[in-house]
């Protein structure tokens, strides 16, 4: 072993450790392994930064603001929200559930499926009356299986692409790797995990309480909504279209024709034009001015000038000095003094009958206000409220682009499929036209990237660059293939081992950007073709079901689900062992070792 594969062999295990023992954040760590590499002579410059511009990490980036465009035009919400509805029992809550998000994550980042779900996916869970926990893990393990299908579906496969690219110049048994390649073992990957989810989950996973509860909010604000013409919800009994059991609202009353309905009946039949009376915490309010079917019923709401999808929801509480203390909302021109509507209202806990125009101020009032976003900063320096305060995540959803947005994610796969285009540049096409569409903002473009992943990412591949130039990525094959006794398949197990174990310690991208040099070297060190060893990569460093920190979305339903480190392994480990002996007899099959 040279001196530069030993360096680089002590930076990388000493970034392993810091990972594991959450040091920092794994991007930090790699990115000072780069520069330690780089200080050290192991790379130069070009070679620490050329992960910046590696097509797979720029897909990845491309991919937050198409999925932005998506989220925001409440795509995702209208496809999804007819599929859930209301099972009879929890394997078929878990079916409804899991069927979906595995054909959405195949196309989609599968972290931004399960950002864009997390939050109704848990209103949901508990508007059927189940614990969180019951669904979320789920949630995210058929993320996982569904990112193994085509290389859109997780960043693990675009890096592992990229990384591919990069090493065929000097590996000419490569071959880049195109959009559905990853198909024939994917899918039934995808097929059996989703069985035993279906199966399993409910007799492994435990009830656990979120760490934090919308139950914990003590304010009750009013508010009104619309059935608006054309609604799918028009003709439904409350129940059925989901508004009886609402998570963190009651319903209070229904106003039809100016006649009010103060005891509302399960099965009541809802009408065009009725307008619902609701009471609730803030995240219901917003989570109602975002239901499919829904509009928001003051008619103040639609005279507000410019586009709704550039409004936001404001929380404003009203002070003594306020000129329209004592008047109605409506009687006082709310919107003509403030350019702001009032949405929903809250007073010391007291549920308020009645139109939300009809409602007669008092100081102390809480409102919720859609406006401008200038609206923020000119009252602060007024007394009219006491605090302004945008409520984060809650502006109104731009509903009339939502096919628009699909149309878009449409061609984008369809011209990386066809070869029309690179997938890097289908990608950035996708996120130009989100743009140029307003599908998503400028604003809400930058804060989807998640700068961490991509610098991660970046990162990592500028680490894999050195193990290979250094020698040490063909000394540890070596190792590897000593251990192994030389057996192709041998060799094609200890990868797909080996990838597991760094991907539950140390995250998915690192583990592949790591293993992957090491994996070609094992199989040109055993005489075997080495593009089922970059597919067993492929499926190993994704298929994280073992602990919390080994994938994303893992980690991102570990709070909300309430769940402990052992809760994963529970469900996980049977899904994993499953996965692997899948993966195992299919992978030599499909790409043969010799």
């Amino acid at each position: 072993m040279t001196l530069a594969a030993l360096l680089t062999l002590l930076v990388v295990v000493a970034a392993l450790i810091c990972i594991m023992l959450q040091v920092a954040s794994p991007d930090l760590v790699l990115l000072g392994a780069v520069v330690l590499l780089l200080l050290a002579g192991v790379l130069s410059p070009a070679e620490a930064l050329s992960g910046f511009s590696n097509g797979g990490m720029l897909t990845v980036a491309a991919l937050f603001v198409v999925a932005a465009g998506l989220r925001e035009t409440g795509a995702v919400t209208i496809l999804t929200s007819g599929l859930l509805g209301r099972p009879r029992n929890e394997r078929g809550a878990i079916a409804r559930l899991a069927a979906p998000v595995v054909a959405a994550s195949a196309f989609l980042n599968n972290t931004m499926v399960v950002a864009t779900l997390l939050p109704g996916v848990t209103d949901w869970a508990r508007g059927i009356g189940r614990a969180p926990s019951r669904f979320l893990l789920p949630l995210s393990f058929a993320s996982i299986l569904g990112g193994l299908c085509t290389l859109l579906g997780t960043s693990t496969n675009l890096v592992v692409a990229g990384l591919v690219d990069d090493m065929i110049s000097d590996h000419p048994d490569l071959s880049p790797i195109g959009m559905f390649d990853i198909a024939p073992v994917g899918l039934p990957i995808a097929g059996v995990g989703l069985l035993f989810l279906v199966v399993a989950a409910p007799w492994l996973l435990p009830e656990r309480r979120s760490a934090v509860s919308r139950d914990d909010d003590p304010r009750h604000y009013t508010m009104e909504v619309l059935v608006p013409q054309g609604s799918r919800l028009a003709g439904k009994t409350i129940e059925a279209a989901g508004l009886r059991n609402q998570p963190g609202a009651f319903l209070m009353e229904v106003i039809r024709d100016d006649t009010v309905l103060p005891v509302v009946d399960a099965q009541q039949l809802l009408n065009e034009g009725d307008r619902l009376i609701f009471v609730g915490d803030v995240g219901a309010v917003v989570d109602l001015q975002r239901m499919p079917g829904l509009a928001a019923a003051p008619d103040q709401v639609f005279k507000l000038e410019g586009e709704r999808g550039r409004r936001q929801i404001v929380e404003a509480v009203v002070s003594q000095r306020n000129p329209l203390v004592g008047w109605s909302i409506r009687d006082g021109g709310f919107r003509r003094r403030y350019h702001a509507v009032v949405i929903a209202v809250a007073r010391a806990g007291e549920r308020l009958p009645g139109r939300i125009g009809d409602i007669v101020l008092r100081t102390g009032d809480v409102l919720l206000l859609e406006a401008h976003p200038q609206f923020v900063k000119e009252q602060r320096t007024r007394t009219d409220f006491y605090l302004v305060s945008q409520v984060p995540g809650a502006a109104p959803p731009r509903t009339e682009r939502a096919l628009l947005s699909v149309a878009i994610l449409g061609a984008l796969v369809v011209t990386a499929t066809l070869g029309l285009l690179p997938i890097v540049t289908a990608a950035f096409a996708g996120a130009g036209l989100m743009l140029l569409t307003r599908c998503c903002t400028i604003g809400e473009a930058r804060r989807s990237l998640d700068l961490q992943v991509l610098f991660a990412i970046a990162a990592a591949l500028g680490l894999g660059r050195a193990m290979i130039d250094s020698g040490l990525a063909q000394n540890l094959a070596d190792t590897a293939v000593w251990i192994g006794g030389g057996h192709p398949y041998l060799a094609l197990v200890t990868v797909y081992v080996l990838t597991v174990v760094l991907t539950e310690a140390v995250t998915n991208n690192a583990a592949a950007v790591l293993t992957l040099p090491v994996a070609v070297a094992m199989a040109e060190q055993v005489g075997a073709a080495p593009m089922g060893f970059v597919f067993a990569v492929m499926v190993a460093a994704s298929a994280s079901f073992l602990t919390p920190i080994g994938y994303q979305t893992n980690l991102m339903v570990m709070g909300p689900g309430g769940y402990r480190p052992l809760d994963y392994p529970r469900l996980g480990l049977p899904l994993s062992l499953l996965v692997a002996v899948t993966a195992m007899a299919i992978i030599p099959w499909v790409w043969p070792l010799s």
